[in-house]
């Protein structure tokens, strides 16, 4: 039977949270390098990336570098230095959006096609299999049936996103932040202004929504759909995160942890792409840490209501509804409310009233169901209670880590005096340890016997020892420090080796061949139209032109039409409102019940018009 690998995605904002997140189970790790990264705020060294590496590789665990925003002419020098400086430093995989950095020339390393790129048909996905890219990263809005055509399309590697904040936009296709701010979402800059609030008008200017979060989503939960992504074709399940803090990487990466080893203990022939098995720790829960409130998008060809439109924040755990408040002397919180969930001292509130309004508090003292907090704001009975900082689950996190450790068959032999220790490692690594020492005759042969394997099955450093004895032979009296030392060496001398890791490396003539022979893919007519493809370079303007595309446009960020699509998304706020034309949605239409297209949405002195292509089920913004 054919073993397939499945691999926990875990994206790390810096060394330590990286580290965190092996240490809870992740496979793999994303991490963007000192520039180009997507994430302006979320740079690092290569010292400290190294250094990340030579952790996760202890496991056969791999290291990816973001390295996913499109390129100016005057950088490609820099990128390709920063490239093969992580490749050198032992980097997996290197994550890039801009093609341009192929015909460039990269480094000796696997190239992943960023979810920037817009993978969400099987022509996509061929074309850039065709340039040598071994794994690509899919669009989030996909179904399964979507996933399953892309899998049939392609041999190499599937990536899907199954947890985190969601662009509204397709990804590597929104334009709305430069527009607004001069912010590129696409050079690492975007100012989210999906989050920002909007009014909705009618070509009237009458106003039918007012001050909503009105392109801002829900995020992502696919925790349930491990065994149906797998299933389309998706081997590696990638959690969203490169800001987040540390506790919710924790609390994100354990609780996939589970569920993906969930999966693989119930269906043969799946195993995970590392190693390493946990024990003890906290017991995750995705409820406890930040979100929108979850949604599972577009993955089971159903489409739910997707939209967050009251609050862009993380609401948190819902808790219940306030019973009675009042304010102290001082001015101080103090409140009442219903619920069968017990708050914490020091808990973080947040208040949601019918109309949308929002407050927020820290619990001082719990009482029963009764809070005394030190906030002078002001509520009413019937505002909803979420948690979003659940101070007990917190310190949890902190003080009750698992444990990550390697399994180790360690084998104890003896013969004329001389001890031997064979230990084998899992993850294929092999040594063997012998010592030559007279020792006292056991007088008790069954509980030498037993002395010998509790001593020896321990742990040291990341290795936890289980050991084994020849039958028939009589085993002289050691002692424990003897046993210990033996143990503690043969650890030493497996953490020297390197692991026998599944990694591997293209050939460095793969690319360049695909790329300028006849078998070389031409990018389908369609896709010219449908993507807007960043060009941003004159290498990735070589190389487009070479796929046949003749009408090459340079990326938004250097020539900005005067009106031009800012976004096209899955995403639709008519669908929302209940006004969708083929099905009456999931929202609850507002009071006013005329809607004259087109529609505005109205931020301060940015006024952008919607359009509606019901034949894509789509929503395009223009600007």
């Amino acid at each position: 039977m054919q073993i397939r690998e499945l691999e926990l995605l875990a994206p790390a904002k810096n060394k330590d949270i990286g580290i965190a997140a092996i240490d809870c189970g992740a496979d793999a790790l994303y991490i963007a390098g000192p520039a180009f990264g997507a994430r302006e705020s979320a740079g690092n060294s290569v010292e400290d990336i190294a250094g990340l590496i030579d952790y996760a590789h202890r496991y056969s665990a791999k290291v990816f570098i973001a390295l996913n925003t499109i390129i100016y002419d005057n950088e490609i020098d820099s990128a390709k230095k920063i490239a093969q400086e992580l490749a050198d430093a032992g980097a997996d995989a290197l994550i890039i959006q801009d093609l341009g950095l192929i015909k460039a020339g990269l480094p000796n390393i696997p190239l992943h096609a960023s979810t920037q790129t817009n993978i969400r048909t099987p022509e996509q996905a061929g074309f850039l299999e065709s340039l040598g890219f071994e794994r690509l990263i899919l669009a989030r809005e996909l179904s399964l049936t979507q996933i399953s055509a892309i899998r049939d399309a392609v041999r190499c590697d599937l990536e899907f996103f199954v947890h985190g904040a969601l662009c509204v936009s397709y990804s590597g296709q929104c334009y709305m932040s430069m527009k607004m701010s001069g912010r590129s979402a696409n050079r690492g800059a975007c100012m989210q202004s999906c989050r920002l609030r909007y009014n909705l008008e009618d070509r009237n200017g009458k106003v039918i929504i007012r001050d909503k979060h009105l392109l801002s989503l829900k995020d992502m939960n696919l925790s349930d759909s491990i065994p149906a992504l797998v299933r389309s074709g998706i081997t590696s399940f990638k959690i969203e995160g490169r800001l987040k803090n540390i506790s919710y990487i924790k609390n994100i990466v354990k609780h996939y942890r589970e569920k993906i080893d969930e999966f693989i203990a119930s269906e043969p022939g799946y195993r995970k792409s590392s190693f390493g098995s946990l024990s003890g720790g906290f017991v995750p829960d995705p409820d406890f840490t930040f979100n929108r409130g979850y949604t599972s998008l577009f993955i089971d060809d159903n489409r739910g209501a997707w939209k967050s439109i009251d609050s862009a924040k993380g609401k948190g755990e819902r808790i219940g509804v306030v019973k009675n408040c009042r304010n102290d002397k001082s001015g101080n919180l103090i409140f009442e409310y219903d619920s069968h969930k017990i708050l914490n001292n020091g808990d973080g509130l947040f208040f949601v009233s019918p109309a949308g309004r929002e407050a927020g508090a820290r619990a001082g003292t719990v009482e029963g169901f009764t809070v005394y907090t030190n906030e002078n704001i002001s509520i009413e009975p019937g505002w909803v209670i979420y948690r979003n900082y659940n101070h007990k689950f917190e310190k949890s996190l902190d003080g009750n880590m698992p444990e990550r450790l390697l399994q180790v068959s360690a084998h104890i032999s003896y013969k004329s005096g001389v001890t031997t220790l064979k230990a084998v490692c899992e993850d294929g690594r092999e040594v063997s340890i012998e010592r030559a020492g007279i020792f006292p005759e056991a007088l008790n042969r069954e509980l030498s016997r037993s002395s010998i394997e509790r001593q020896i099955s321990r742990v040291s450093e990341y290795f936890r020892f289980t050991a084994t004895l020849d039958e028939g032979v009589e085993y002289p009296f050691y002692p424990a420090s003897f046993l210990n030392s033996l143990r503690r060496d043969a650890a030493k001398e497996l953490s020297l080796l390197q692991p026998s890791a599944r990694r591997g490396r293209r050939s460095e003539s793969t690319v360049m061949t695909l790329i300028n022979s006849s078998e070389s893919k031409i990018l389908p007519d369609n896709l010219t139209a449908d993507y807007r493809l960043n060009i941003a370079n004159r290498y990735a303007e070589e190389l487009y032109r070479e796929s046949g595309v003749e009408s090459v446009k340079r990326a938004y960020e250097i020539d900005a039409p005067a009106e031009a699509e800012l976004m096209r998304t899955k995403y639709c706020i008519k669908y929302e409102l209940g006004r969708c034309p083929f099905d009456k949605g999931a929202g609850t239409p507002p009071k006013v019940q005329r809607m004259d297209e087109p529609l505005f949405l109205v931020n301060g002195a940015n006024r952008f018009r919607l359009a509606f292509d019901c034949s894509k089920c789509e929503m395009v913004i223009y600007g």
